[in-house]
């Protein structure tokens, strides 16, 4: 008897956010996983926790943090880790993840530590290495699971940089059993602020620039062990004239979609996720980024897995 073959897994997912959740759970998409921000879930009840059992009735849910300091040299915060462990209880999401960055520094005089408010780029150093690792096992061993780690879109770098990043997650991924949670979006922004610096192209804004860019975040890809990464994001940014901005609230751009696109032929497909944080667009805007990405994870899964 002929059959039909198996469809396709779906692979990407969309960042859920409160406007979007009513159409999403009358339409339900076809859709691999949607991600939230953990922190906004952490009362013990109300409105929003109630909301993210719904959404978690209809689709797999990741939870992805901003505040945990994973870098931070004055530790954790143990209050902000027990409220995610009880997250991640309540909710069983299909992964979880943070950022290699620091927020928390402590004060003077032996007082509390103080919370920025911000991700901060963290050194790469055997220092900032034994520091971040730590952190990340702390926080494995209490939700007894890995978690997934993500690079940062960072404005400045540190004097005693000696690792390049690249390597620097491969090493925490092997000392801490933690995946990396890749960020095309970042790595372009990064690598087009520093074409920019460096005038590439006679500093022109245009094909040039973008095209050394592109280069340079393939590149990066291409020294990380695939076997590390385990979700990717895309977004969109804006780049002013004198910076490029990651603030998810456009379109993904073309050299993103260039660089995810290298991303997955060499990686084989992972679990991608489109982000959008500001100037929210309409719910099929959102879901038509997300087919976007599908149609590169089709693509790939009819290609043999990377060696």
């Amino acid at each position: 008897m002929h059959r039909d073959p198996a469809p396709a897994p779906v692979r990407s997912g969309i960042g859920l956010r409160q406007p979007h959740l009513a159409a999403l759970l009358d339409s339900r998409p076809a859709l691999a996983f949607v991600e939230v921000h953990s922190e906004n879930y952490f009362a013990d009840g109300g409105a929003a926790l109630a909301a993210l059992h719904a959404a978690r009735a209809a689709y797999p849910v990741s939870l992805h943090g901003v505040g945990l300091s994973l870098g931070a040299a004055a530790g954790l915060d143990t209050w902000h880790l027990e409220r995610l462990a009880q997250l991640v209880e309540r909710i069983e999401p299909v992964r979880v993840s943070d950022h290699a960055s620091f927020a928390r520094a402590p004060r003077h005089h032996g007082a509390a530590p103080v919370h920025a408010g911000d991700l901060l780029p963290i050194a790469f150093t055997d220092a900032s290495l034994h520091i971040l690792a730590a952190n990340v096992q702390r926080v494995q061993d209490r939700l007894r699971r890995p978690i997934l780690v993500e690079h940062l879109s960072a404005y400045l770098h540190w004097a005693d940089d000696r690792i390049a990043e690249p390597q620097f997650f491969d090493l925490l991924a092997r000392r801490s059993g933690c995946q990396l949670l890749l960020d095309v979006n970042n790595l372009v922004v990064n690598a087009l602020n520093a074409v920019h610096a460096a005038q590439v192209d006679g500093g022109a804004r245009g094909t040039g620039a973008e095209a050394a860019a592109v280069a340079q975040a393939c590149a990066w890809i291409d020294a990380i062990d695939p076997r590390h990464v385990g979700e990717i994001h895309l977004a969109g940014y804006t780049d002013t004239g004198d910076i490029v901005i990651d603030d998810h609230g456009s379109r993904v751009h073309a050299p993103v979609w260039q660089v995810y696109r290298h991303a997955i032929g060499r990686l084989g497909p992972r679990p991608t996720l489109v982000e959008w944080d500001t100037d929210l667009p309409a719910l099929p805007v959102l879901l038509d980024e997300a087919a976007l990405a599908e149609s590169v994870l089709a693509a790939a899964a009819l290609q043999p897995e990377p060696a």
